[in-house]
């Protein structure tokens, strides 16, 4: 179990705090494998089991309460009045028990045409025993991180919403400990989502009723985060997210819908650096990496956003292979159970994640259950997530509150 819990922590520490250094080290020649990191990317992981079992597509998906996450625009089209949903997300269960992502929204209509929205992520990475350069037990601590966000959405028209989101950002790595000399402390940020999203009237689609659905998300745009006082701070996964879908009514019954939805990192990209014949790095007189390809990433959040169109040493390829695929399907019978099946892309220059997903959903008039399975596409990137079973309690509270009333 020792062993088990240090591969996890191992796994865990590398994809929050990896430099750019290391990631190259880690993976080889830059030119196969140039690796974008954040902190933070718990901000990133798919928080319920419906949009994780159509491949992580949520963008442009039909609204649900969950949709503080993907695109809060989404919220102003919901049919509840309220509605409140747990979910719980298993990390890295095949190692160890103790670390898992838990997300709560709540969703609540302002008439028609409005809607706000709220909502916390809990992500634990477990109990770590710290030990000095000697092997001395120093303390026992139980890393973690949390967000929580507030949304609200507005119809522009009977087809169009917009959506706004700003998130509190709190991650609590180290318990204080001492880093490379510098006294640690827990990082915090502030960021905002800005959304939009389109439903089309419905139209024939031969024998079937079809609407035509798109989306826009930008996500946690906002100030870099830090956890020492030495000023070296990182960015946050600033997200931009672009998805189309169509929807069918088949019969009375039978409906189902098809996704396609793209992501990209708004952030730096990191370059190649000038090296020396021992394959040192080269620095200029004021110190500082000579960059032989790509951008400076030290920059501000606003400008990373926008060289992150630009700024990959391989040009506009590696641009491209900076965009993530997702695609999904969903099938309702009766609107009371759901089959969905997707599946993920990533590049394999960008981390290479591929990976299918499995989902399913059972509604009833006051409450429901969604689950979610992901299985490795390929064998050369492990998911934390592979063989993993999540799952999505949500409530209709309009229904919910009105049965109450009839028992009473």
């Amino acid at each position: 179990m020792k062993y088990n819990r240090l591969a996890a922590i191992a796994v865990v520490c590398f994809s929050l705090f990896l430099s750019e250094a290391n990631a190259q080290n880690a993976f080889g020649d830059q030119d196969e494998y140039n690796t974008i990191t954040t902190a933070v990317p718990f901000l990133r992981i798919s928080p319920d089991s419906r949009a994780g079992g159509m491949g992580d597509a949520g963008v442009s998906t039909t609204p649900d309460v969950n949709s503080i996450h993907w695109n809060s625009a989404k919220l102003a089209f919901m049919e509840e009045g309220q509605a409140l949903s747990l979910n719980y997300t298993p990390w890295l269960s095949r190692l160890v028990p103790d670390i898992n992502l838990a997300y709560l929204s709540y969703y609540h209509s302002l008439g028609r045409r409005q809607a706000i929205g709220v909502s916390m992520r809990y992500f634990s990475l477990g109990d770590i025993t710290f030990t000095d350069d000697q092997g001395n037990n120093i303390g026992q601590f139980n890393p973690n991180e949390f967000a929580i966000d507030a949304a609200y959405a507005l119809q522009l028209s009977r087809n169009l919403s917009a959506g706004v989101a700003l998130r509190y950002i709190y991650s609590n790595l180290t318990g204080g400990q001492f880093v490379q000399g510098f006294q640690s402390r827990p990082g915090q940020s502030v960021a905002a989502d800005i959304g939009l999203y389109y439903r089309s009237e419905e139209f024939d689609a031969g024998d079937m009723d079809a609407r035509w659905t798109w989306g826009i998300s930008l996500t946690n745009l906002g100030a870099r985060i830090s956890y020492t006082e030495s000023g070296e701070a990182d960015f946050i996964p600033t997200n931009l997210g672009v998805g189309t879908g169509m929807l069918f009514d088949v019969d009375e019954y039978n409906s189902f819908s098809v996704h396609l939805e793209f992501n990209k990192l708004l952030v730096p990209t990191p370059p190649d650096y000038a090296e020396d014949s021992t394959g040192q790095r080269i620095r200029d007189q004021d110190g500082n990496y000579v960059i032989e390809n790509g951008k400076d990433p030290d920059v501000p959040p606003v400008q990373g956003v926008i060289q992150s169109f630009s700024d990959a040493p391989g040009g506009f390829q590696e641009e491209l292979n900076e965009i993530t695929i997702s695609a999904g399907v969903e099938y309702w019978y009766n609107k009371q159970f759901a089959v969905r099946g997707g599946y993920f892309y990533e590049a394999q220059q960008k981390g290479g994640r591929q990976y299918f997903t499995l989902g399913a959903g059972i509604k009833y008039n006051v409450f429901g259950l969604d689950f979610a399975y992901l299985i490795p596409a390929t064998s050369t990137v492990r998911s934390p997530l592979e063989n993993t079973l999540r799952f999505t309690l949500f409530f209709d509270l309009e229904n919910l509150m009105g049965l109450s009333e009839d028992l009473n």
